[in-house]
């Protein structure tokens, strides 16, 4: 195990991750490479006074911390047995993927194989396959876990603390494996459809109507985004302010089910074949480089016209918007931990890269959503991205949740250690 403080070489390093719009200046880091070094390293922020963060990868919520910063990079090992996978705190999606794969299975991962699984899984984890088998979340079958008191515990459904850390995120304890199931999938129809921004309120039109009647084995997602002109760009969309819906389909009449989106507008760009589970992250592309980032949400049970309207009205090349459809099983199976609502229809994202002004990235996604507050029923965690207010993280949780998880937190981390 080694640790670094401020000036000490490797520093810098240990505590960068892939979001960089927030500055962290930790008093000191831990490298953990084991379950036992994450033990040791709360047991010593416990003696210290000093509160405890932790980061794999770095994406989403920030996890800033002047205290402890345990880094788990190094936690890497992946094991798969029949149908299940445990993988430590430092796993990618992109190791399980490809150990799943040889074993004709595949994991309920996201757009991105780069990003943790377990900051990933701890917010919920709407995936690829989110409508037909639900969150990655309530697929977890135990989670080994270093609360305050530092004792290293396995928990299960069915405890307390396995509910409040499936939705509650890292403010419990250091979470150091996952242990969850896989599915039996080794291909899907999948990629995108790209059309020119000017032609959005006929795109968005007919996604709505064809997303509304989508069957459960679809998960798809429209995003209004404009694209660098770089040469590794397609030259179709290099350089444009494109909406692209997103498909992933898991049925296999997939070019039948997509006709009707061809004919919406002009397609500059169709990508969309069939494609194995571990060419997945070819979906969206995300971007694969750390960069400064800050992104909200609003969840709607409905998008009608009036609604789209505005959408259109605040599209704007600044800001990346993101429209999911939910429903399916994110519907109908009870969520295993604290902060889903089951019954929202479709999820709105704003995404924006921070240059130098994060209020000023604040105060325009804010117009959208004052735009869409007369539809909107509240946000979802695992699509809040960058430094939020607790006001908005706490705004994630029905009234019930969010004060059985204040009982649960004021249980296990009494001295508030983990923030």
């Amino acid at each position: 195990m080694q640790t670094f403080r401020p000036g000490q070489d490797g520093y810098a390093e240990e505590i960068a991750g892939f979001q960089t719009s927030v500055a962290t200046q930790p008093a000191v880091v831990v490298a953990a490479e084991s379950a036992d070094d994450v033990v040791a390293a709360v047991k010593y922020a416990a003696e210290h006074e000093l509160t405890v963060a932790v980061q794999a990868t770095g994406h989403g919520l920030t996890a800033g911390t002047d205290g402890l910063l345990i880094s788990t990079r190094r936690m890497t090992g992946v094991e798969i047995d029949a149908e299940t996978a445990r993988v430590e705190a430092g796993v990618r999606w992109g190791a399980v993927i490809e150990a799943a794969a040889k074993h004709g299975l595949a994991p309920l991962s996201g757009s991105s194989p780069d990003v943790g699984v377990v900051g990933y899984t701890l917010s919920g984890g709407f995936g690829l396959m989110a409508r037909r088998f639900g969150r990655a979340a309530d697929h977890v079958r135990a989670i080994d876990v270093v609360t305050a008191d530092g004792e290293l515990r396995t928990v299960t459904p069915g405890d307390d603390l396995f509910w409040a850390l499936l939705g509650g995120r890292a403010g419990f304890g250091i979470v150091t494996a996952l242990e969850f199931g896989l599915v039996p999938i080794t291909e899907l129809y999948g990629g995108g459809l790209y059309f020119d921004a000017a032609d959005l309120p006929e795109v968005l039109r007919a996604w709505r109507t064809w997303a509304v009647a989508a069957p459960d084995e679809l998960t798809t997602s429209i995003a209004l985004v404009a694209l660098p002109d770089l040469p590794f760009l397609p030259a179709p969309i290099r350089g444009k302010h494109v909406a692209n819906v997103r498909i992933a389909y898991l049925g296999e009449d997939g070019d039948r089910l997509v006709e009707p989106l061809r004919t919406a507008a002009p397609v500059l760009l169709d990508t969309l074949k069939r494609l194995p589970y571990t060419d997945s992250g070819s979906i969206a592309s995300d971007p694969p480089h750390p960069h400064p980032y800050h992104g909200t949400n609003a969840t709607v049970e409905v998008l009608n016209d009036a609604m789209l309207a505005a959408v259109v009205e605040h599209a704007v090349p600044e800001t990346v918007l993101i429209i999911d459809r939910l429903g399916g099983e994110l519907a109908r199976r009870p969520a295993a931990g604290a902060g889903w609502d089951s019954a929202a229809e479709f999820v709105v994202r704003a995404l924006s890269v921070v240059e130098d002004d994060v209020d000023a990235i604040r105060r325009a996604h804010a117009k959208l959503f004052d735009a869409l507050a007369p539809w909107s029923t509240g946000r979802l965690l695992p699509f809040l991205y960058g430094e939020h207010p607790a006001a908005d993280l706490a705004a994630t949780f029905p009234a019930g949740d969010r004060a059985r998880l204040q009982q649960l937190k004021a249980k296990y981390d009494p001295a508030g250690r983990f923030g």
